[in-house]
């Protein structure tokens, strides 16, 4: 009896958002686990400065540049015919607008899900039909939260967009099983990123947020690797429809 591996060699990732926070986490621990992997966000001179994080950790791996926006759907079609085809997708690209129901625009409705759902589809559709045609046994990662399991204050949109994401993998775990390709989420809990660094600045939601936390700690980008490396590869290779909670035991009360 042989330990399935954690490696992800001879293996080709992409991953939406890449170009800071999460999905420049994601980027690093891939290719230190051996795959090739195609960043995509919307600004070259961003994408170039990940390029350079990802080499700095990994200086022999293969890294490419995909200038995209990811609620372009003819865009992602085109291009997944260009970079494609990828045994891991790593749907991450996303967005937040924290206010009360009340103060939220039809606007703040429109951009949340165009970025955290509909770009999740576009991406998953074209990169799920190109692993059917090539025969690809792949792994689609879908970066969730906490919020996709529980509610949260000044949360309304968000969280209906990670609830959202959260079905939407279920379901393609039961569609795009019998093709062996496999569909799962990471929940994270607060990390300070670009995006949480204002909402963080403030000493009662910071309180909110260390009470919530049964480690009596933020995550750190590190803490996410982890999981993306173990849902990319064997080793979780019978895991499909799941949730990785990556919550410090948030969502445990």
């Amino acid at each position: 009896m042989r330990m399935p591996s954690f490696r992800v060699d001879g293996r080709k990732a992409l991953i939406t958002g890449a170009s800071r926070g999460i999905g420049l986490a994601a980027a690093c621990a891939l290719t230190q686990a051996g795959a090739q992997v195609v960043l995509a966000a919307r600004t070259e001179s961003d994408l170039q400065a990940a390029k350079q994080v990802v080499l700095e950790a990994a200086p022999d791996a293969q890294v490419a540049l995909w200038t995209l926006d990811v609620t372009d759907s003819a865009a992602v079609r085109r291009g997944m015919i260009e970079y494609g085809p990828f045994h891991v997708v790593v749907n991450n690209a996303g967005t937040n607008r924290p206010a009360l129901l009340s103060h939220l625009e039809d606007a703040d409705l429109d951009d949340v899900i165009d970025l955290n759902v509909k770009a999740a589809f576009y991406v998953t559709r074209e990169a799920a039909r190109l692993m059917q045609e090539n025969s690809l046994r792949g792994s689609v990662i879908n970066m969730s939260s906490q919020m996709g399991h529980v509610g949260g204050p000044k949360r309304t949109v968000y969280c209906a967009t990670k609830h959202a994401i959260e079905g939407f993998s279920k379901a393609l775990a039961l569609e795009l099983g019998p093709a062996a390709i496999r569909v799962n989420t990471i929940c994270p809990t607060f990390i300070e990123t670009e995006m949480t660094k204002t909402m963080l600045n403030d000493p009662a939601f910071k309180q909110y947020v260390d009470s919530n936390i049964a480690l009596g700690r933020m995550a750190s980008l590190e803490d996410i690797m982890g999981a993306v490396v173990f849902l990319a590869s064997d080793a979780s290779a019978m895991i499909t429809g799941s949730s990785i909670m990556v919550d410090g035991g948030w969502t445990a009360s």
